[in-house]
Protein backbone atom coordinates (compact mmCIF):
# COMPACT_ATOMS: atom_id res chain seq x y z
CA UNK A 1 0.00 0.00 0.00
CA UNK A 2 1.25 3.56 -0.84
CA UNK A 3 2.40 5.80 2.02
CA UNK A 4 0.19 8.54 -0.49
CA UNK A 5 -3.01 8.22 -2.10
CA UNK A 6 -3.54 7.37 -5.80
CA UNK A 7 -5.29 10.48 -7.18
CA UNK A 8 -7.56 10.31 -9.61
CA UNK A 9 -7.47 12.87 -12.31
CA UNK A 10 -10.02 14.91 -10.67
CA UNK A 11 -8.39 14.35 -7.03
CA UNK A 12 -5.32 16.54 -8.54
CA UNK A 13 -4.16 20.19 -7.49
CA UNK A 14 -4.08 22.02 -10.67
CA UNK A 15 -0.25 21.99 -11.00
CA UNK A 16 -0.65 18.32 -10.48
CA UNK A 17 -3.41 17.95 -13.39
CA UNK A 18 -0.88 20.14 -15.78
CA UNK A 19 1.91 17.75 -15.45
CA UNK A 20 -0.35 14.52 -15.98
CA UNK A 21 -1.57 16.18 -19.51
CA UNK A 22 2.30 16.83 -20.27
CA UNK A 23 2.96 13.38 -19.41
CA UNK A 24 -0.24 12.19 -21.92
CA UNK A 25 0.84 14.56 -24.79
CA UNK A 26 4.60 13.35 -24.41
CA UNK A 27 4.27 9.56 -24.49
CA UNK A 28 0.38 9.83 -26.75
CA UNK A 29 -1.11 7.97 -24.17
CA UNK A 30 -3.86 8.77 -21.77
CA UNK A 31 -2.88 5.55 -19.78
CA UNK A 32 -1.15 7.58 -16.30
CA UNK A 33 0.44 5.00 -14.01
CA UNK A 34 0.61 4.68 -10.34
CA UNK A 35 3.99 6.59 -10.08
CA UNK A 36 2.83 9.50 -11.59
CA UNK A 37 -0.97 9.12 -9.46
CA UNK A 38 1.29 9.02 -6.04
CA UNK A 39 3.55 11.69 -6.87
CA UNK A 40 0.36 14.29 -8.20
CA UNK A 41 0.03 14.33 -4.19
CA UNK A 42 3.08 16.90 -4.41
CA UNK A 43 2.87 19.42 -7.41
CA UNK A 44 6.60 20.51 -6.78
CA UNK A 45 7.61 16.99 -6.59
CA UNK A 46 5.78 15.21 -9.66
CA UNK A 47 6.55 18.67 -11.69
CA UNK A 48 10.73 18.26 -10.99
CA UNK A 49 10.56 14.31 -11.36
CA UNK A 50 9.01 14.84 -14.64
CA UNK A 51 11.08 17.12 -15.92
CA UNK A 52 14.14 14.87 -15.07
CA UNK A 53 12.66 12.22 -16.49
CA UNK A 54 11.65 13.66 -19.27
CA UNK A 55 15.10 15.11 -20.12
CA UNK A 56 17.22 12.35 -19.53
CA UNK A 57 14.97 9.84 -20.88
CA UNK A 58 14.10 11.90 -23.78
CA UNK A 59 16.18 11.91 -27.46
CA UNK A 60 20.00 11.48 -26.96
CA UNK A 61 22.80 9.59 -28.03
CA UNK A 62 21.90 6.42 -26.74
CA UNK A 63 19.16 4.45 -28.54
CA UNK A 64 15.44 4.24 -26.41
CA UNK A 65 15.19 1.17 -25.91
CA UNK A 66 18.71 0.63 -25.11
CA UNK A 67 17.78 3.62 -22.17
CA UNK A 68 14.67 1.63 -21.05
CA UNK A 69 17.18 -1.55 -20.67
CA UNK A 70 19.65 0.54 -18.56
CA UNK A 71 16.80 1.94 -16.52
CA UNK A 72 15.53 -2.05 -15.88
CA UNK A 73 19.57 -3.19 -14.80
CA UNK A 74 19.62 -0.23 -12.13
CA UNK A 75 15.87 -1.31 -11.33
CA UNK A 76 17.23 -4.51 -10.98
CA UNK A 77 20.28 -3.14 -8.78
CA UNK A 78 18.12 -1.17 -6.49
CA UNK A 79 15.37 -3.71 -6.00
CA UNK A 80 12.75 -1.90 -7.22
CA UNK A 81 10.10 -4.09 -8.34
CA UNK A 82 7.80 -1.06 -9.65
CA UNK A 83 10.52 0.03 -11.57
CA UNK A 84 12.09 -3.08 -13.10
CA UNK A 85 8.21 -4.13 -14.27
CA UNK A 86 7.23 -0.92 -15.86
CA UNK A 87 10.53 -0.23 -17.30
CA UNK A 88 10.70 -3.88 -18.62
CA UNK A 89 7.30 -2.95 -20.61
CA UNK A 90 8.54 -0.18 -21.63
CA UNK A 91 11.93 -1.57 -23.21
CA UNK A 92 9.52 -4.22 -24.98
CA UNK A 93 6.97 -1.59 -26.20
CA UNK A 94 10.42 -0.26 -27.54
CA UNK A 95 11.65 -3.71 -29.27
CA UNK A 96 13.09 -5.43 -26.62
CA UNK A 97 13.01 -9.07 -27.87
CA UNK A 98 12.79 -11.55 -24.72
CA UNK A 99 16.42 -12.95 -25.66
CA UNK A 100 17.41 -9.37 -25.27
CA UNK A 101 16.09 -9.45 -21.91
CA UNK A 102 17.51 -13.12 -21.14
CA UNK A 103 21.07 -11.65 -22.14
CA UNK A 104 20.54 -8.16 -19.92
CA UNK A 105 19.54 -10.60 -16.79
CA UNK A 106 22.15 -12.43 -17.16
CA UNK A 107 24.63 -9.36 -17.63
CA UNK A 108 23.26 -8.09 -14.14
CA UNK A 109 23.69 -11.43 -12.58
CA UNK A 110 27.32 -11.56 -13.78
CA UNK A 111 28.06 -7.56 -12.74
CA UNK A 112 26.50 -8.28 -9.33
CA UNK A 113 28.56 -11.37 -8.77
CA UNK A 114 32.08 -9.91 -10.28
CA UNK A 115 31.41 -6.35 -8.59
CA UNK A 116 31.24 -8.17 -4.89
CA UNK A 117 33.72 -10.25 -5.68
CA UNK A 118 35.82 -7.20 -6.47
CA UNK A 119 34.48 -5.35 -3.42
CA UNK A 120 35.26 -8.48 -0.99
CA UNK A 121 38.65 -9.11 -1.85
CA UNK A 122 39.37 -5.16 -2.39
CA UNK A 123 41.06 -5.69 -5.61
CA UNK A 124 43.20 -2.42 -6.26
CA UNK A 125 42.11 -0.27 -9.60
CA UNK A 126 44.70 -0.58 -12.67
CA UNK A 127 46.15 2.27 -13.16
CA UNK A 128 45.63 2.05 -17.17
CA UNK A 129 41.92 2.20 -15.99
CA UNK A 130 42.24 6.10 -14.39
CA UNK A 131 43.13 7.51 -17.88
CA UNK A 132 40.57 9.26 -18.99
CA UNK A 133 39.25 8.87 -22.35
CA UNK A 134 39.54 11.24 -25.53
CA UNK A 135 37.84 14.00 -25.44
CA UNK A 136 37.06 14.10 -21.80
CA UNK A 137 35.93 17.46 -20.50
CA UNK A 138 37.44 19.02 -17.16
CA UNK A 139 34.49 19.32 -14.88
CA UNK A 140 33.68 23.32 -14.51
CA UNK A 141 35.27 25.69 -12.07
CA UNK A 142 33.22 26.89 -9.47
Amino acid sequence: MSVWPLLEDDEMPARSAAVIDDIRATRKTDFINNFWRVLANDPALLERTWASLKDVMGPGVLDPKVKEMLYVAVSIANSCEYCIRSHTAAARAKGMSEAELGELMAIVGMASETNRLAIGLQVPVDAAFGVPFAGAREPDAG
